[in-house]
């Protein structure tokens, strides 16, 4: 079907017409033109289905342009008959095989050491980005420093630094920008507040020392962290929360967590508000039950009503993805998103 459209260009007739309203060199001008596109065509077309290309000697009479026609035609039929189309979801899965473009982007991730934290580095680092990774005691110092030589081994032009900060205290936020700005300039792009405490007690046995620590670091650490990066964060900037699904469904024993993250994400909408004019963007993630140290720390009964409710394969998740999803807020792709929650959680929590 193909060279019955194409063939006409080429045929005598088409070629004495064309001699008797021009001038010669026109004509052997539209000539070479012609046999150009259609040996080219020829040559693509052998190209895709990987036949080889056919000698002349095979070519059916009626010199080059028998040739053509003759091996052109197989061709075509060869690669309509027997192509098949890239189905849709391999297409997706290519395109989003290729990481967004942090290149040069600064980041703050706390609570970076292990586990989810950990895994923000690392995926954020292979876009690209310049990560300052933030761990609290001297205990997590070696587990942070793996994950700076994982991210070391990426050679993508990456860069890591360490900092030791404990964000129950008031003047962490200050060491944590301080070093990153000494490491990478004084610009910042990206926060992640990652870092958190988790306390499981009934209310009668909670104490007072539970609920300092609870809300100094899951709630006061994050508020101070973005008032300090806030001043040095280049538009457009982006600070990601990271919540819970408990501050939604209210696990019983965890009312300190729970609330904790509840009133993160009240902080995060506030603050959308507050930063959007500037161009920035703040949002939350809450994950579900995700495979990690502070999973153990959960009842198991806990975590089997979460599998039980969690409407994509009935599984833990894993720090992959949840990191897919703040990789994806942290890039230009998320511009039009500030204020959310988004919870990952396979469909557990539905928002």
């Amino acid at each position: 079907m193909a060279w019955e459209f194409l063939s006409p260009i080429l045929t005598p007739a088409a070629l004495r017409s064309v001699q008797a309203d021009a001038s010669p060199l026109l004509t052997l001008l539209l000539v070479i033109i012609g046999l150009s596109l259609m040996t080219g065509l020829c040559f693509y077309i052998s190209f895709v289905t990987g036949k080889a290309y056919p000698k002349k000697k095979d070519a059916k009479k009626g010199g080059l342009l028998g040739f053509l026609k003759s091996n052109c035609k197989s061709n075509i039929s060869h690669t309509l008959q027997n192509s098949t189309p890239t189905p849709l979801h391999n297409m997706a899965s290519q395109t989003s095989s290729t990481p967004r473009n942090l290149k040069d982007k600064v980041a703050i991730v706390t609570g970076a050491s292990r586990g989810i934290g950990a895994g923000l580095v690392l995926e954020l680092a292979r876009r690209g980005a310049k990560v300052t990774i933030v761990f609290t005691s001297t205990k997590s110092e070696k587990l942070a420093k793996d994950v700076a030589s994982q991210v070391a081994t990426l050679d993508n032009g990456s860069e890591t630094t360490i900092v030791q900060a404990d964000l129950s205290q008031t003047d962490a936020p200050a060491k944590i920008v301080a070093a990153t700005r000494e490491a990478f300039g004084d610009k910042i792009d990206i926060l992640v507040n990652n870092a958190g405490v988790l306390f499981a007690n009934p209310i009668e046995e909670t104490t007072t020392e539970d609920y300092a620590k609870t809300f100094d670091v899951n709630v006061r650490g994050p508020f101070l962290m973005t008032a300090a990066v806030v001043p040095h964060l280049r538009a457009p900037g982006r600070i990601i929360n990271l919540s819970s699904v408990g501050a939604h469904f209210g696990p019983p024993k965890y009312s300190l967590y729970a609330a904790s993250k509840a009133a993160m994400e009240g902080m995060t909408k506030s603050l959308a508000h507050e930063l959007g004019d500037a161009l920035h963007t703040v949002n939350a993630v809450a994950p579900g039950a995700v495979k990690s140290d502070m999973l153990d720390l959960l009842p198991k009964e806990v975590v089997d009503m979460q599998l039980k409710s969690t409407a994509v394969e009935h599984r833990v998740g894993t720090n992959d993805d949840i990191a897919q999803i703040v990789a994806w807020l942290a890039s230009e792709e998320s511009r039009w998103v500030s204020g959310q929650t988004i919870s990952a959680s396979g469909g557990f929590l539905m928002l």
